[in-house]
This record gives C-alpha cells, sequence and structure tokens, in this order.
C-alpha cells in the first residue's frame, strides 16, 4: 500500500529539501526508486510551470533555457541566496535581432518583460558564441547571479550583478559588469546595422524599458544567462 503513495511523496520531497532525512528516505522508499522517482517529479514540476506561463502580449522563452533557469531558481530559494519570487533568463542561444531577455513572475506565472539584450563585443556579431570570465575580455559570462543594488553610473540607472558560478562568471563585479540601459540596444539600431548593438560584457537593454526593468529585479533576485553549449548545474558550483 505504501507504494501507492510513492508519487504523491516525491513531489513534496523535492521541493522542501528533506534530502538529509534519513529516516524519511528509509521508511517511505527505497533508495532505487528515490533516485528514479524524483527526477520525473522535477521535471514534470518545470513543465506545469511553464505551461501555466502567462505570455500576455509576449512570446515564451524556449523551454530548455526555462528549465535550467527554473532548476537554478530552485536550487538558489533553498539556499536563501535569492530573496524574490523574479527570474530573469537571457537565452544567448537566439539571435540578438530577436528579444531574448524575459523577467518572470514565478508565483504568478506572469511575463512582466521581453525585451532585447546585448551580449559583449568579444562574445560574437548577431550570435553570443564566446564568452568569459577574465578582465578586459569584452565577453559576456553565462550562467546564475544574483542581482544587487542599483546605483547612478555613466549610463545613468545601473544594476550590479553577482556572479554565483566560481571560474564561470564569479568577476562579474570586479569586471563591471552590470545591467544597463544603451541606445545601441533598440529595433533601430538593428534596421541600421543588420544586428543589434554589443556591450563591453554587460547585458545592456532599451532606454525605455531599462528603469522599469532595473526597479523589478534589483536586490537578490535570480537572473541567468543560458547557453546551449554549457550545461548549468542548477547554480550550485559555487554556492555555498
Amino acid at each position: 500500500m505504501i507504494y501507492n503513495l510513492i508519487p504523491s511523496l516525491f513531489i513534496f520531497l523535492a521541493f522542501f529539501n528533506v534530502n538529509n532525512s534519513s529516516h524519511l528516505k528509509s521508511e517511505l522508499v527505497k533508495p532505487n526508486h528515490y533516485v528514479t522517482i524524483i527526477k520525473p517529479a522535477l521535471n514534470s514540476k518545470i513543465e506545469i510551470a511553464y505551461n501555466n506561463l502567462h505570455s500576455n502580449k509576449y512570446a515564451l522563452p524556449k523551454l530548455e533555457s526555462f528549465a535550467s533557469a527554473l532548476k537554478g531558481y530552485y536550487s538558489l530559494k533553498e539556499k536563501g541566496l535569492i530573496k524574490k519570487d523574479i527570474l530573469t533568463i537571457i537565452d544567448f542561444s537566439m539571435s540578438s535581432n530577436t528579444k531574448r531577455l524575459w523577467v518572470i513572475n514565478i508565483l504568478t506565472g506572469d511575463i512582466l518583460f521581453n525585451s532585447l539584450v546585448s551580449h559583449g563585443r568579444n562574445t560574437g556579431q548577431e550570435f553570443a558564441s564566446n564568452f568569459s570570465n577574465a578582465n578586459e575580455s569584452f565577453k559576456s559570462s553565462l550562467g546564475f547571479y544574483t542581482t544587487g543594488e542599483i546605483y547612478n553610473g555613466k549610463h545613468g540607472m545601473s544594476l550590479r550583478l553577482d556572479g554565483l558560478e566560481k571560474g564561470i562568471n564569479d568577476n562579474a563585479r570586479a569586471r563591471g559588469v552590470v545591467m544597463h540601459a544603451a541606445d545601441y540596444v533598440s529595433e533601430s539600431f538593428i534596421k541600421n546595422n543588420n544586428r543589434l548593438g554589443r556591450s563591453q560584457g554587460c547585458p545592456a537593454v532599451p532606454v525605455a524599458l531599462s528603469k522599469d526593468i532595473i526597479t523589478t529585479i534589483k536586490d537578490k533576485s535570480c537572473f541567468f544567462i543560458y547557453h546551449p553549449s554549457r550545461v548549468a548545474k542548477f547554480g550550485t558550483e559555487s554556492t555555498s
């Protein structure tokens, strides 16, 4: 009879982090069932979340980038490294001429913003393909970040970012990789140049949207830059 409860039990276990409870593991299910059931439960939860996104007037992110981002969001939320139920996704598998940034309210499923966003000048032309964590590389860095504080810089209102993945993006603050507004992130720039403008590694956004986006995601929300060349490990590489 107890095995009839396994699917519902592991949906509960997957999202309330009871991995360390040896009592529950031994009493509720055998180890081989624990390994095989928890992953499908998580994937099912992600699929449900994706299907329940409220796109409004916006396109949906790709399932692949959303799944990687949401797994990381859950992990970072458990660790207390993010404080808001806001998830920002940048999908660098897409052309820079498309709106490849999403800001999503995870509690409601509402897509709050879908915007153009730049990559670094040495990361690629229309498409992003080369990434770095090094100073003066003028390249973008992939992976999970937490958003920091707002400050006023040479681009006006800007948002600091703290990379969470050692060797991948943990130099972001030292490099000055921030979100800011830029005139070269616009449909008119694309029309005149056949591609979006590029930054020195910052995820720059359109001037008209920058203040609203920055104000929404500031102060410890989850920020994720996706590319299929690197499989995300749910934001756990250097978080402790």
